[in-house]
């Protein structure tokens, strides 16, 4: 069994990053823009949601999961679209989340596995490992020591949150709830929300920034990460990713609510204007809209730009080409 005090230390490339979200996080916050642009608050726990899933094997696109969302009729493997509505109604529970609170972290594991596990809500009662596609990274420690395990975890915390600075803090947890595996189904959706729940209470603006969207552009690092972890029996390596993937999002997050931002053009701005929100428009649609002909100018001056700096987003990211291919403004 491990010790109940987690092993990392502080090293200067964590003190770099914490600096560095520190500042960050001050700009976004002097802005407020998070408080008065709702359409993005929501657009970004859309995309929490779709990436935990899909890091989990969950094939639906971003725009089925916001289908989900708002009720539409999906055609979809039922038990993923159970799992959208889950994660929707967990994440939605976190301004009220004690993330400090064991009883807490159990009933919204029941509600993120709802319908879709038989143990939810519960500590697993069998053997599990944890796997990145077909490899297993590890074997979980065995399951009667979990309830202990979890409860060292948790008060380690309660202990520690006034003296390990938030950002390692939730890091921390994230790697050690990950090594414990506490429960048979959705641990990795549960590290990631909670991760989220222990940062919103130190900056409630981090309930709405989609550090999960993160993680899955990088989801080979990441349990890259958390295998060198088990291997070296610290978790620096991955707070250090961690901290590295929040650095990043906050420089997204940032193009998207600046909007004396010198990157966004006349052009973008216009673009943007015509464009409803949650709605998707094929590129010919905006180009009438704007009154082009040339889609060459189009591309370059308008749609370009503004996918580069994630205000407009690909319903079929994975095909750019797609004659099918339409764009939402974020």
């Amino acid at each position: 069994m491990k010790s109940h005090q987690p092993p990392f230390s502080i090293t200067n490339t964590m003190l770099i990053y914490v600096s560095s979200i520190s500042e960050k996080l001050g700009k976004i916050s002097m802005q407020q823009t998070m408080e008065s642009r709702p359409y993005l608050r929501r657009n970004n726990r859309i995309k929490s949601i779709h990436s935990s899933l899909k890091i989990e094997a969950n094939s639906l696109s971003l725009r089925q999961v916001r289908d989900v969302i708002d009720g539409h009729l999906v055609l979809g493997e039922q038990k993923e679209i159970q799992e959208v509505k889950n994660a929707y109604a967990a994440y939605e529970k976190l301004p009220k989340i004690n993330p400090y609170s064991l009883e807490d972290l159990k009933n919204v594991h029941g509600i993120m596995t709802k319908y879709t596990v038989d143990e939810s809500g519960v500590f697993r009662m069998g053997e599990e490992g944890v796997f990145n596609g077909e490899n297993c990274i590890f074997i979980a420690p065995p399951a009667k020591f979990v309830p202990e395990l979890m409860k060292e975890l948790f008060d380690w915390m309660k202990r520690e949150q006034t003296s390990v600075h938030p950002l390692i803090l939730s890091s921390v947890f994230h790697y050690e709830f990950v090594f414990i595996h506490p429960f048979s189904d959705g641990n990795g959706r549960m590290a990631r929300l909670w991760h989220t729940a222990l940062l919103s209470r130190w900056k409630p603006v981090f309930e709405y920034i989609p550090i999960e969207s993160q993680i899955e552009k990088f989801q080979d690092g990441y349990y890259r990460a958390i295998s060198q972890c088990h291997s070296e029996g610290t978790s620096n390596t991955f707070i250090e990713f961690m901290l590295k993937q929040i650095d990043m999002i906050l420089d997204d997050i940032s193009n998207q609510i600046s909007e004396d931002n010198p990157q966004i053009t006349e052009y973008v701005k216009k673009l943007l204007s015509v464009m409803d929100l949650d709605r998707a428009y094929a590129a010919t649609d905006i180009m009438n809209k704007l009154g082009l002909k040339s889609k060459e100018t189009f591309r370059k001056n308008y749609l370009n730009p503004a996918l580069d700096l994630n205000l407009v987003e690909m319903t079929i990211p994975d095909k750019p080409k797609s004659r099918n291919q339409k764009y939402i403004r974020t």
